[in-house]
């Protein structure tokens, strides 16, 4: 059976992105092909990997990667996760669905190192609890 291919977006492809990929890869990846890319590219934020690694999934190895890299790919969903991203991400004609999710970026979080992960860890469920209702996992 063909996985269908997602393509996750972000600006700097660094928190949320990354995170909807790990989440998705882990949820359903026998029936999912995951990708993520930003319209920039940065590297993956420390919380990020934390807060995923705090779900028992580990996204130390990803790197951030710029959306050009998968233009030549059809992907049968492509959706952003931050609003500047759905200003700025490219449309791809061969994709079935080009979705947008607004989820607040919580590399804003301004505190102490507790509360800074916390706020990772509060998108990152929003992100998994809209993974497993649009996908129906």
């Amino acid at each position: 059976m063909k996985k269908a291919k997602v393509l996750f977006v972000c600006t700097h492809n660094s928190a949320r992105s990354q995170m909807a990929e790990g989440l998705l890869r882990a949820l359903a990846g026998d029936r999912f092909e995951v990708y993520s890319a930003g319209t920039e590219s940065t590297s993956v934020k420390p919380f990020a990997i934390k807060a995923m690694a705090h779900k028992g999934i580990d996204i130390s190895e990803h790197t951030s990667d710029v959306i050009d890299k998968y233009m030549h790919i059809s992907f049968e969903y492509v959706i952003t996760v931050c609003d500047n991203a759905k200003e700025t991400c490219p449309f791809f004609p061969a994709t079935e669905h080009q979705l947008h999710w607004s989820f607040e970026d919580p590399s804003n979080a301004k505190g102490d190192d507790g509360f800074i992960l916390a706020e990772f860890g509060r998108v990152r469920d929003l992100i998994e609890k809209k993974i497993r209702e649009y996908f129906k996992i």
